[in-house]
């Protein structure tokens, strides 16, 4: 099998990933959208806990299940895939724990020495939490990081994208069977524009004044 390349690079990506407000009805191929995924969920995490969680949303019937809980925006129901991204508050459980280390030991990244340090320092990160106020603020931390990386091997594989904040969260929880301990992060809209993707950024100014669109 070969492997696949982008068809752009690393800084092009970058440049020019832009919010996609509208898509094309074009499927994103099963083996590129396979690599995005690959690629992306290679994020960092703490301790490589990888809180991240994706419903990959493509039935017509789900897309206008989750449209309803987005404020009715088109494009959940216009892009080929959605994600449903997430943020599993479960990863401070000791059993999760060991089944990281099990995956560190098998990739020769965790020795017994570490794996100790795991089992105490992970539980006590969630008990004080000194850097942030909730679990629930950790794992949206960590998770929009891999969002964040999707979008951009998304983009060098020339599929544009679309993270949105503009939903319900107890809705989509509902209708999804989303547990509890989950949280729902954000909506990604995955596939092709049908129109230019504006993004106030790349008309100029400071991007710091924008700092918090996305």
């Amino acid at each position: 099998m070969n492997e696949l390349s982008p068809s752009m690079g690393l800084k092009e990506a970058i440049e020019k990933r832009r919010a996609a407000r509208s898509f094309r009805p074009d499927p994103i191929p099963k083996e590129i959208l396979t690599e995005i995924f690959r690629l992306g969920v290679r994020s960092p995490s703490g301790f490589n806990l990888q809180p991240w969680r994706f419903i990959v949303v493509q039935e017509e019937a789900n897309k206008e299940k989750l449209r309803a809980c987005a404020f009715d925006q088109r494009q959940v129901t216009e892009a080929p895939v959605v994600l449903i991204c997430c943020g599993d508050s479960r990863v401070n459980q000791t059993d999760y724990i060991e089944s990281v280390i099990e995956l560190g030991k098998d990739a020769g990244g965790v020795n017994d020495a570490y794996a100790d340090i795991m089992r105490s320092s992970i539980p006590q990160l969630f008990e004080y939490h000194p850097s942030f106020q909730s679990t629930e603020a950790w794992t949206n931390r960590h998770t929009m990081l891999a969002v964040a990386h999707l979008m951009i091997v998304a983009k060098s594989f020339g599929v544009d994208t679309c993270p949105m904040e503009g939903f319900v969260s107890a809705q989509i929880k509902e209708a999804f069977n989303i547990p509890a301990e989950v949280d729902v992060c954000c909506l990604l809209p995955m596939g092709y524009a049908a129109e230019p993707c504006l993004d106030a950024v790349a008309h100029g100014g400071n991007p710091q004044d924008r700092a918090a669109s996305l």
